[in-house]
């Protein structure tokens, strides 16, 4: 056999020829160069989480990192203060807000906690934040009544919309309200409010204003007058009445009703005693007998 025959064949065995093919494939070698890692990473950090105190250790790490983070100085809330409210009104926030200071600004819910003060009757909207300086601020806007209204459960205090503000022990600690009764009048607030407005002139003489029946009002009068108004266009009524008694002291005469319930028929009504004397009168008039 020659030496030629001896050599060695050049040509690339079937395996490292497709060994080479791969390698020449860009997807390959990406897998190869990053996938390959990842994916030995993730089994070994799967075989690694798959032992419960290995997991524990984490959650405990977690735990004491944030609870470090949390309780530095410049996230300790250590005082609360309130503002735009009463002292009766701060007083009850306060006992509504049972905070222990110094509290870190992450354990506190500011959304429930305005929530909360918000739900106190005379309240109408307040903002909580914790402010610099390290304070808790709570910023209130309080309800502010308008009238007063007496019902089953006795004198109680309503803002322009209606709403309770709180209980009124005595009607002489709020003389400069007027004073609503019936059901529904907490619907119609802004209604009495106009009426009130408008029988200013007569304000010494104002007892209340009575809702009748859930449809109308009547406007009540010292020595128990009463002016019965309209269900439509109360306020011009009344202000008719007034303009009456201006002109001829009406009210000043013993009239126990001005009815205007019918606005196309006004009714007065007398007391027994003006009755009596307008017969006496009226039988001198007509020359008859007087007893």
């Amino acid at each position: 056999m020659s030496p030629m025959n001896l050599r060695p064949d050049p040509a690339p065995s079937r395996l490292k020829y497709r060994m080479e093919r791969l390698m020449l494939t860009p997807l390959f070698r990406v897998l190869l160069r990053f996938g390959l890692p990842c994916l030995l990473t993730f089994a070994i950090a799967s075989w690694w989480l798959s032992v419960d105190s290995n997991r524990q250790m984490i959650v405990d790490t977690y735990a004491e990192l944030r609870s470090d983070v949390e309780s530095r100085p410049e996230f300790m809330v250590n005082m609360m203060a309130v503002d735009g409210a009463s002292d009766l009104v701060a007083q009850g926030v306060r006992e509504l807000l049972p905070v222990d200071f110094p509290i870190s600004s992450f354990d506190l819910d500011l959304e429930a906690m305005r929530e909360t003060v918000v739900s106190l009757a005379p309240v109408k909207s307040a903002r909580l934040y914790v402010r610099q300086g390290n304070v808790l601020q709570v910023d209130i806007v309080e309800r502010i009544p308008v009238v007063l209204w007496r019902n089953d459960r006795g004198l109680q205090l309503l803002d322009e919309d209606g709403v309770l503000v709180g209980p009124a022990f005595l009607r002489a600690d709020w003389p400069e309200l007027p004073l609503i009764v019936g059901d529904g009048a907490n619907l119609r607030v802004e209604e009495a409010l106009n009426l009130a407005h408008a029988v200013e002139p007569l304000a010494p003489r104002l007892r209340g204003l009575v809702r009748m029946g859930e449809r109308r009002w009547d406007v009540v009068l010292d020595r128990d007058q009463r002016i019965m108004l309209p269900e439509e266009d109360a306020v011009q009524a009344l202000e008719r009445v007034l303009a009456m008694d201006e002109a001829v002291d009406m009210l000043e005469r013993d009239i126990v009703r001005v009815d205007l319930r019918l606005p196309a028929r006004p009714t007065l009504r007398m007391t027994d005693g003006a009755v009596r004397e307008l017969l006496r009168i009226r039988a001198i008039e007509a020359g008859e007998p007087v007893e």
